[in-house]
């Protein structure tokens, strides 16, 4: 039966993450409410991109659709990334030191070079510095850029996913800074506010195209 403490979202949620994949029937039988209401539910669960849908096809009768978690669906439920990393990078630093630490993210940065300088192929200093925009978004960040009167850029990130893990190891923004000027191929980049030493809610970035990098 449906609680009144949790929300039939979450319930709905909570049935996908321990039978991995339902109908629309099953799911309606599990929580006593009525079909119609559970599709309700499920298209903005999937217009939200936490559930996706597939279709089974049978023995007998009509393919049917079947939903399940989507990798965000999964990422709702707890999990203990940060608090992992930080153990494992506290145990490298005890053992091998902090610089072993700082060639762990540079050898990071390296890869998501390599991974993203294709998207900056041929294109001019503002389009690279919207292109990072995107870049980041999509891994998270909650990136802003705005244009100032002088020609450079104020870019902000509202949100951190290691923000945990950036605050024990400064490192980790010194590399990612590092990858902001050789993404945009410059040099003059400074970071102005910085969300792992609590100076603000979000990361402050200033940037100018500058040559010769």
């Amino acid at each position: 039966m449906a609680t009144k403490t949790t929300s039939t979202r979450d319930q709905i949620l909570s049935l996908l993450k321990k039978k991995k994949q339902m109908t629309v029937s099953t799911i309606a039988k599990e929580l006593s409410i009525t079909e119609m209401a559970v599709r309700r539910h499920l298209n903005t669960l999937e217009r939200d991109n936490v559930v996706e849908t597939t279709l089974l096809r049978q023995a007998m009768g009509r393919p049917t659709n079947v939903y399940q978690l989507s990798t965000s669906g999964q990422e709702l439920f707890p999990r203990n990334y940060g608090e992992l990393t930080i153990d494992l990078l506290r145990t490298i630093q005890e053992k091998e030191g902090l610089a072993k630490v700082k060639e762990l993210f540079d050898h990071r940065k390296d890869k998501l070079k390599l991974r993203f300088e294709k998207r900056m192929f041929l294109k001019d200093f503002q389009s690279k510095v919207l292109e990072l925009q995107k870049i980041q978004n999509e891994q998270g960040f909650m990136a802003e850029v705005n244009q100032e009167p002088d020609g450079s850029y104020t870019f902000k990130q509202f949100n951190c996913p290691i923000a945990a893990v950036a605050k024990e190891f400064p490192v980790v923004c010194a590399a990612e800074m590092q990858l902001f000027k050789e993404l945009l191929e410059t040099g003059d980049i400074q970071c102005e506010r910085c969300m792992s030493a609590g100076q603000e809610q979000h990361c402050y970035y200033k940037i100018k195209q500058s040559e010769g990098f």
